[in-house]
């Protein structure tokens, strides 16, 4: 399926309710969350803190995180965690989901 916005669209928007809205909610929890990038309505993203090595982190990823996104943008959208150490690497990343998509 091709997605209805370009990632140039989205950015903005992802970031908007990730700064907003997610960022204060994970950090009740001595959480963080790092946008690092929208490719094809996947949307990048890096826990940090206490959320690295949560139990809970892929909870909050889909209920949390992905729920609100899809809810405010687009049901389509899908958030991926980059884990820490591979933030430089998130659209090699980006790349292969591509290529399992195609």
């Amino acid at each position: 399926m091709d997605f209805p916005f370009t990632d140039e669209d989205l950015l903005p928007a992802v970031q908007n309710i990730i700064d907003t809205e997610i960022k204060p909610m994970v950090a009740l929890d001595g959480g963080d969350i790092k946008l690092l990038g929208v490719r094809n309505g996947k949307v990048f993203v890096q826990l940090g803190g206490a959320c690295v090595g949560c139990s809970a982190s892929g909870n909050t990823l889909k209920y949390g995180v992905e729920r609100q996104l899809k809810m405010k943008i687009h049901p389509d959208i899908e958030v991926i965690n980059i884990p820490q150490g591979y933030e430089d690497k998130w659209e090699d990343i980006a790349m292969q989901y591509e290529g399992e998509n195609s």
